[in-house]
């Protein structure tokens, strides 16, 4: 799973904010909304441009990337 085919960053949005692909909406945005205990479901209701598969595929790429032991 590449995170280039989830996010976008382009100086012309949001200037170069990293943004769920083919939205404006910044991926930051999904992780404050969990922080502040709301649910997915709650956060996809407000943003209808990121479906459900982005938004777990994201949070799945973010888990991947934090639990992989660093190279050595």
């Amino acid at each position: 799973m590449n995170s280039t085919n989830l996010i976008t960053v382009d100086p012309e949005i949001f200037g170069g904010t990293p943004v769920f692909k083919g939205t404006r909406v910044p991926v930051k945005t999904l992780f404050e909304y969990l922080e502040a205990n709301y649910t997915l479901d709650e956060f996809l209701e407000c943003f209808p441009s990121v479906t459900p598969d982005m938004a777990r595929r994201v949070l799945e790429s973010s888990e991947a990337a934090l639990l992989c032991p660093a190279a050595a």
